[in-house]
């Protein structure tokens, strides 16, 4: 396992989005005391009820019993790699403390890096968001109600979205707990907890976004050979006939990514093949879909396009 592509592939965007993750918290939430619905929303809450536990701590306290839930309830794989999101989390976010302090970023007069709470929630849902769909997308996450978000959508089937939201409504209203905490501040959080879920639905939509290409052509013949050799994709050949000549023809359906389908229009441009092209997005995809292309040896299995 250690000597794998995928695993050392998997390991650093897993760094990478809690770096990042732990960077928008420490930069942008604490100063600001918006309580948005994140575990280290809730630390924050606990922290000022017991100040001598830092916000921090609390991350990673809560982190390690909510990733006792994930192993058991949505799989081991995914709970081990948020048991390295909950211990990792917490010392990064020190890390930026040791690195560069916040206090530096805060200009004189101010109590936020940004200055106004509104500017401080979108640096902040813009960062967390991104880290988040990075890895939900490679079956880990950030740890505290991001595990919660995972039992949600392992359960009842619903956008990882909208179980973000909902698991984080229910914290920003512990908000009221804290004494300085108007309720202008609580609505900017559960404002901020709504488009956290909706910027990781896009994120993820993103993420996973392929094109679905449907070409006919009399050239068909040599469109097949450039996606399998070239593009190392397969593709799907349907007989149709056209609805005004009545004239029999091919239509290949192939599964792109954004990269190959470029490669697809150069190609068919370069040798002025005549073809009629179209395509559309697609996010969702069921079935066998290898992310990196096949290797030249593996054996390519069309996909069906019902």
């Amino acid at each position: 396992m250690f000597k794998t592509f995928k695993f050392w592939n998997e390991l650093f965007i897993m760094i990478i989005g809690l770096i990042v993750g732990a960077a928008a918290v420490y930069y942008f939430l604490v100063p600001s005391k918006i309580i948005i619905g994140t575990v280290s929303g809730l630390a924050m809450v606990l922290n000022s009820l017991v100040p001598f536990i830092k916000v921090s701590q609390f991350v990673l306290i809560l982190n390690v019993i909510l990733v006792l839930l994930a192993i058991f309830i949505v799989g081991k794989e995914f709970g081990l790699k948020s048991i390295l999101a909950s211990i990792f989390l917490g010392p990064a976010m020190d890390l930026c403390e040791i690195v560069y302090p916040v206090s530096k970023l805060i200009p004189p007069g101010q109590t936020s890096v940004m200055g106004d709470p509104w500017f401080d929630l979108c640096c902040f849902v813009l960062m967390l968001s991104a880290s988040q769909a990075f890895l939900f997308r490679i079956n880990a996450s950030t740890g505290g109600l991001d595990i919660v978000a995972m039992i949600m959508n392992k359960l009842m089937h619903i956008d990882i979205g909208t179980c973000v939201t909902v698991a984080g409504m229910a914290v920003c209203l512990t908000a009221f707990f804290i004494p300085e905490n108007t309720f202008r501040m609580v609505v900017i959080g559960i404002i901020g907890t709504w488009l956290n879920g909706l910027a990781i639905d896009y994120f993820m939509s993103s993420l996973n976004r392929r094109k679905r290409v449907c070409i006919v052509s009399s050239d068909y013949e040599r469109i097949r050979k450039f996606i399998i050799d070239e593009l190392v994709r397969g593709c799907t050949l349907y007989e149709i006939k056209g609805g005004y000549s009545g004239a029999p023809g091919i239509e290949i359906q192939a599964l792109l990514t954004q990269h190959e389908y470029g490669r697809l229009l150069e190609f068919i441009e370069k040798n002025s093949i005549n073809a009629f092209m179209t395509a559309g997005n697609c996010s969702e995809i069921h079935g066998k879909w290898f992310k990196h292309g096949f290797s030249r040896n593996h054996k390519v299995v069309d996909v069906e396009i019902n």
